[in-house]
């Protein structure tokens, strides 16, 4: 599906001054924190990132918890639920999304406060149970360690999550999806894949909500080329953080960057539950998004791709930004349909 719009040619859409204000921000700490023999200035990025604190007291409908799995790798995760639905007597029941966000397996966290924000939202809105992952990051934690930590968490949920004190009783594991934005999106595919291996009792895994997901290759596509100078997006930014994230040696030919390339493992036969690919038309890495769903498509598993033209890279951060809304209400759709198979 898409939605309407007529993005000009040029590299960016009109923004309103506090979001171009704050994009620019976080591309300067970015541009200073990367060095050049790949490792991370995390105190300097840090004075960046806004945390958010854990709020039993509902905020917007809904309360969070953080609980963790591994204190030695930092592996923990936000639980987020929404306090007029389960707080009546009722026999309503919940999907679950377990969320993976993004920063190019190198930025961020699971409180940062624009992933607080945006997971409360589709907690509250959709409504759902919103588990949010914090994993480990790139270059101190490089791959595979995100999606080793990514289905822990999915076998600490079939396995353990029913003994946490107060989660709530009217989430439905039946109806689990992963979801995740850029680097979480690649996270989300990739746990829908690894899943294959895992033997849930409880949890099922019925969709894939892939939002902007970060891939790549040694390729320069048009959208790359064409888009120099887009917000947050730049191939400098991705090149270096393909180079934290991947094992050292490795080129951007990769599978875990390149999911249908030279490299690629075929999935044709491997059981993926329907998933919906988010594309904006100001992200310059929607030629590889839009191959991840043909890919999906060739492999024959039920994929959908959703368009927003006016949509830079990481439009969900920015609640001023009218496709925020319109993500919110296809994420709602698909979550609907799926659930009714």
């Amino acid at each position: 599906m898409a939605h309407t719009g007529n993005p000009r040619a040029r590299a960016s859409p009109d923004l309103p001054w506090k979001t171009r204000l704050l994009m620019s921000a976080l591309s300067f700490a970015v541009d200073v924190s990367c060095r050049r023999n790949i490792t991370f200035n995390r105190n300097f990025f840090n004075l960046f990132d806004i945390k958010c604190s854990a709020s039993n007291q509902p905020k917007n409908g809904v309360k969070s918890s953080d609980f963790v799995i591994d204190g030695s790798r930092n592996l923990w995760f936000r639980l987020y639920t929404p306090t007029n639905v389960t707080e009546t007597p009722t026999t309503i029941s919940l999907p679950v999304i377990v969320y993976f966000h993004g920063g190019g397996f190198v930025l961020l966290a699971a409180n940062s406060k624009g992933f607080d924000d945006y997971c409360r939202r589709l907690a509250g809105e959709i409504p759902a149970v919103v588990i949010s992952v914090n994993y480990r990051l790139a270059p101190e934690h490089r791959y595979p360690c995100q999606y080793e930590d990514g289905i822990d968490v999915l076998k600490f949920i079939d396995n353990e999550i029913s003994k946490i004190e107060n989660f709530p009783a009217c989430a439905d594991l039946k109806r689990c999806f992963v979801a995740g934005d850029s680097a979480g999106g690649n996270l989300a595919h990739n746990m829908a894949v690894r899943a294959n291996e895992c033997n849930f009792s409880k949890l099922k895994l019925i969709g894939v909500i892939a939002i902007q997901p970060f891939f790549g290759g040694e390729e320069r596509t048009e959208s790359e080329t064409r888009l120099v100078g887009a917000p947050l997006v730049s191939m400098e930014r991705t090149d270096w953080m393909w180079k934290a994230f991947l094992p050292e040696g490795s080129n951007r030919n990769h599978p875990a960057t390149n999911a249908f390339g030279p490299n690629a493992v075929d999935i044709s036969g491997v059981n993926i539950p329907a998933t919906i690919v988010v594309v904006g038309g100001f992200d310059p890495l929607q030629d590889w998004q839009k191959r991840h769903y043909d890919g999906l498509k060739k492999c024959g598993k039920e994929a959908y791709l959703i368009e927003y033209p006016n949509a830079v890279h990481g439009f969900y951060f920015f609640p001023e930004l009218s496709e925020g809304s319109l993500l919110i209400n296809d994420v709602k759709d698909f979550i609907q349909n799926q659930s009714a198979k």
